[in-house]
């Protein structure tokens, strides 16, 4: 037996339950993992919430991104052996547990140089802003793009990359704090969006023309004035929804730009292994670099989880949040 979370219900962070779980052994082509770290992200509480469309059956462990070691493979697995430092990120949903059982593709190996608790903190929103700026938009030196929640888990790493390729990075963010964060991040300009309206600021810094690209995980709150930033035949990528979901969408809002809209999901972008690979590679290569700084900033015990989804919602946290098991 070993210590999970379990969710039996939805709700708020409370229905999160500290318990005693069987955890069982790898069956073919199955490996398990003894937890280092473990990473929160945002869908974990939507998940939580029952605002997503795919929902675990109840009750489940919450949790899609974790770091360990290999403690046993099951027959037929050749792409790692006992003993080995592994992470993965998606599904399936798992995570917040001392031990878990994985299917052995969806894992990949941690560089020797890479702390799993790096590991846990960046595969899942690394990935995500590999999709970003690699996969659905290709962010180079011609673009300014703009990025809310810039102090965020994956604002952080997207103002960063973006700043590598050579763009010109606009950053919103809610307080001075974060605003200095974005700042070394590699964003060129900040805006505190509760001291200015962020369209008018925008559209002040690209002298009226708008950006190429705006990433938006607020939702609500953003989303019809991230569209109204972006120039003719701009890009709005829309990939998460903290404050909400949008409202429906007015096509005439597309048409009269001739704007592009995209959802993109980190996981269909690296179903395949090769893809999955080919990405966490070069996300750990930009790591091995410098080019991407990981910012761990919250780290709770696994037993606390309630208190670090709290602080989440709350917007307390800046960069990535990570669960250590207790044992």
């Amino acid at each position: 037996m070993v210590k999970a979370i379990r969710v039996y219900e939805f709700g708020d962070p409370e229905v999160m339950k500290w318990e005693d779980v069987n955890v069982g052994e790898p069956k073919s082509g199955e490996i398990k993992v003894k937890n280092k770290a473990i990473g929160i992200n945002y869908l974990d509480v939507y998940m939580r919430e029952g605002s997503v469309g795919v929902i675990p059956s109840f009750p489940y462990t919450p949790g899609m991104e974790a770091a360990g070691v290999v403690i046993a493979v099951g027959p037929g697995v050749t792409t790692c052996k006992v003993g080995d430092m592994v992470a993965y990120a998606g599904f399936p949903v798992g995570a917040y547990t001392e031990e878990q059982v994985l299917p052995a593709d969806r894992v990949v190996p941690i560089p020797p140089s890479i702390d799993p608790i790096v590991a846990a903190a960046v595969l899942f929103k690394g990935l995500t802003t590999h999709v970003l700026v690699r996969g659905c938009f290709q962010v180079g030196p011609e673009h300014t793009i703009l990025v809310h929640a810039a102090a965020g888990g994956v604002g952080s790493l997207v103002c960063q990359w973006a700043n590598a390729l050579g763009a010109t990075v606009i950053g919103t963010v809610s307080n001075k704090t974060k605003a200095v964060q974005a700042k070394e991040d590699g964003c060129h300009h900040v805006i505190i969006y509760k001291e200015e309206n962020f369209m008018d600021r925008v559209m002040e810094i690209t002298s009226g023309k708008g950006v190429d690209v705006a990433y938006d995980s607020v939702g609500k709150d953003t989303f019809e004035g991230s569209a109204a930033c972006l120039k003719f035949r701009g890009h709005l990528v829309s990939f998460g929804k903290a404050s909400g979901s949008p409202e429906p969408i007015k096509l005439q809002m597309l048409y009269e730009k001739c704007l592009y809209l995209t959802c993109p999901a980190m996981m269909l972008f690296t179903n395949e292994r090769s893809d999955l690979l080919a990405a966490s590679n070069e996300l750990f290569s930009n790591i091995e670099k410098g080019v991407l700084r990981v910012r761990a900033n919250h780290k709770y015990p696994l037993s606390q989880v309630v208190q670090a989804h709290l602080d989440l919602q709350d917007r307390k946290t800046t960069g990535s949040i990570v669960l250590v098991p207790d044992n």
